[in-house]
């Protein structure tokens, strides 16, 4: 069987992948890449051009992105049952949210985070409109079912919720209810704590007050 290997870092978005990893329950083994010039070594640059963390590899397959992580390993490893079956409605809102969360909702959450905010007449040019949009999109896509695809857990809850957690913990989006109860839904996955302890146990030491 080709090894599963996550390259990544503690202080990074390869924690949503290093999630991902452990609902799977395959195998895998964790490279931890620190910041600085081993992001830019050639051996590294070889696997991701952008040089950042995450990146998977499985046997000579590569991916980067961790949205594309996620939904890789979901369709590579089908027995798990964390992606819906093909053409059903469940498989339509798997890719609609996923590819919405990756896109609008990274970008417009990072935006807002850094205060850089769209011009009111520049706004049909962003993915995202504006912030107060991109909120209730995302409420949309976690208020009206139990999971993103309906009454099961998908890869696509790894990664929106890995979002909404975040976000809710460091105040990168607003404290909505509907994302509350979302994220309460995911936060005690014993796959999500699992991969949590795991980071948390390569965090640097801080220092004594």
């Amino acid at each position: 069987m080709a090894e599963l290997v996550l390259y990544t870092n503690p202080m990074s978005r390869g924690r949503t992948a290093r999630w991902m990893l452990e609902e799977l329950g395959e195998p895998y083994r964790a490279e931890l890449v620190a910041y600085g010039p081993a992001l830019r070594a050639p051996e590294f640059l070889a696997l991701n051009p952008m040089g950042k963390v995450p990146v998977l590899t499985h046997g000579r397959a590569v991916v980067s992105e961790t949205a594309a992580i996620c939904a890789y390993l979901a369709a590579a490893f089908p027995a798990a049952g964390l992606a819906p079956a093909p053409g059903t409605p469940e498989s339509a809102a798997y890719y609609r949210w996923l590819f919405f969360a990756a896109g609008p909702v990274e970008a417009g959450v990072m935006n807002n985070a850094m205060g850089l905010h769209v011009p009111a007449d520049k706004e049909a040019m962003a993915g995202y409109g504006n912030f107060a949009r991109l909120m209730d999109g995302l409420e949309a896509a976690v208020d009206k079912t139990m999971y993103i695809t309906g009454d099961r857990f998908s890869a696509a809850d790894v990664y929106v919720g890995a979002q909404v957690g975040f976000g809710l913990a460091f105040n990168s989006i607003e404290k909505r209810p509907a994302f509350a109860a979302y994220w309460s839904r995911l936060a005690q996955r014993p796959a999500q704590l699992r991969a949590a302890a795991a980071d948390d146990a390569l965090m640097p030491a801080k220092a004594d007050a």
